[in-house]
């Protein structure tokens, strides 16, 4: 499934335009990336967690030469899934679960009950 594909999915389940789908779909692939390059990890409880992984400098080898190199240090993303998607997916062999999906809080909800805020 590719960007617009999930677009596509993601507006018939719910009651949102394409057009606002395909907004929220940016915003959160830009959170996320945000909030994971700054440092932070990113937890979507039961679906996993965002994060960055520091690769140390290694050595490695010119595949053309044989001749060894020093690859630098790096940051690279990490994503670690969470236990339902894990049993979502199902182990080889097994029939996929259908995940449980939660309702979705609205804006006028979680303005009266403050939810969404940061402590």
């Amino acid at each position: 499934m590719n960007k617009a594909e999930l677009v596509d999915s993601i507006t018939k389940s719910t009651s949102l335009i394409k057009v606002d789908t395909a907004k929220f779909v940016d915003a959160f692939i830009s959170s996320v990336i945000t909030a994971t390059s700054e440092g932070e990890k990113v937890y979507l409880v039961g679906f996993g967690a965002f994060s960055i992984s520091e690769r140390k400098e290694r050595e490695g080898r010119n595949p053309r030469t044989g001749k060894p190199i020093v690859i630098p240090a790096a940051k690279a993303p990490k994503f670690t899934a969470g236990k339902a998607f894990k049993d979502a997916v199902g182990k080889k062999g097994e029939k996929a679960v259908e995940p449980k999906v939660e309702t979705p809080v609205s804006n006028d909800t979680a303005a009266k009950t403050g939810a969404g805020k940061k402590k």
